[in-house]
């Protein structure tokens, strides 16, 4: 699948042969995705991002999940979709991480939008949800930037290395989407 947001955005499906690239790009960025992502420490060679993928694709093929590299001028600079779709409530949670030298140009703002689109044209989806750690004010400014509502803050939500962070929930309802347009 292929989302082009524009003539230098483009979101596709994560495959194995983006490997290399992905390991690449999260190598480069380690310390500076650290202090917010828990996976980092367990990323240490280019098989551990094959495993990643493989996992994406498996999950993806059950429609549970949906994976997607974030090109910026044909150039992986991130990953975005959908970390979760509950296709009973019609719920889906975004979740996403951009490469340090990518930061600044609005890229993930574009791609969530695209992705929103996506979620409430193609799945049908009622609501999308994002959480992002409290302090994470980066992360939280996309779904504050897009119309999103907070909806509350989970305590202890994620163990992060040394210590637990909270996490603050949004949501987006379809109406509330419908309604921005």
């Amino acid at each position: 699948m292929i989302i082009t947001i524009d003539n230098e955005l483009t979101l596709r499906t994560i495959a194995l042969e983006d490997a290399e690239a992905v390991f690449a790009l999260t190598d480069a960025s380690r310390e500076y995705l650290r202090e917010w992502l828990p996976w980092l420490d367990f990323t240490k060679e280019v098989a551990d991002t094959t495993a990643y993928i493989e996992s994406c694709i498996k999950e993806h093929a059950t429609n549970s999940s949906l994976s997607l590299v974030i090109l910026f001028k044909e150039k992986i600079v991130g990953i975005t979709g959908f970390n979760n779709i509950n296709p009973n409530n019609k719920i889906g949670t975004i979740g996403y991480w951009l490469g340090e030298g990518a930061q600044g140009h609005g890229i993930m703002t574009k791609a969530v939008k695209a992705l929103l689109q996506y979620a409430y044209d193609v799945l049908q989806l009622h609501k999308v949800e994002i959480r992002a750690a409290e302090g994470n004010m980066k992360s939280r400014a996309i779904p504050e930037r897009l119309g999103f509502v907070k909806e509350g803050t989970i305590r202890a939500a994620e163990w992060l290395y040394d210590h637990y962070v909270d996490h603050v929930v949004y949501g987006l309802l379809v109406s509330e989407w419908q309604q921005q347009k």
